[in-house]
């Protein structure tokens, strides 16, 4: 594997164009072209640069070996795995938030049902509707305390 393959497996193993990893260098999205061309091959002090900006050694970067791309390769692969992870995680998030959110309102539609035919049934124009839409704002704000408490965690993640 030679520089400029090195060079463009590193780059798109991280997710960067190449006006994202020109910027991280300060030089021309066409400087990266023409490195990963293998037209032209950087500056010392930009090799130096590259290996601080992807974690690894001047000797990954300029001598080249099959060894080094099955090493790019992994590092790209459990980048993907711990993404794919990552999304996983997220969508199991929200669903069991989902899941509360409907056991909670559950509950207090049962709560309703059971006010509404054993204490409420003389009363209901008097204190029926207060107490239901109380109950409800009450519900709604355990609601807002789940998400809000899960959507805090993940950003500390």
């Amino acid at each position: 594997m030679e520089f400029s393959e090195k060079l463009i497996a590193l780059r798109k193993g991280r997710e960067l164009t190449q006006e994202q990893l020109a910027e991280q260098l300060n030089v021309s999205r066409q400087s990266i072209s023409k490195w990963e061309s293998g037209q032209v091959i950087p500056e010392v002090e930009k090799i130096v640069a590259l290996s601080k900006a992807f974690n690894v050694t001047l000797d990954y970067l300029l001598k080249p070996s099959e060894i080094d791309e099955l090493s790019v390769k992994t590092d790209m692969l459990e980048l993907q795995q711990k993404q794919l992870l990552s999304r996983e995680q997220t969508r199991t998030k929200i669903f069991k938030n989902i899941l509360y959110s409907v056991a909670i309102y559950f509950v207090f539609f049962a709560a309703f049902l059971v006010e509404h035919y054993y204490f409420f049934s003389l009363e209901w124009e008097v204190w029926g509707k207060p107490v239901i839409f109380a109950e409800f704002f009450v519900a709604t704000a355990i609601v807002i305390i789940i998400w809000a408490k899960n959507f805090t965690n993940r950003q500390k993640n």
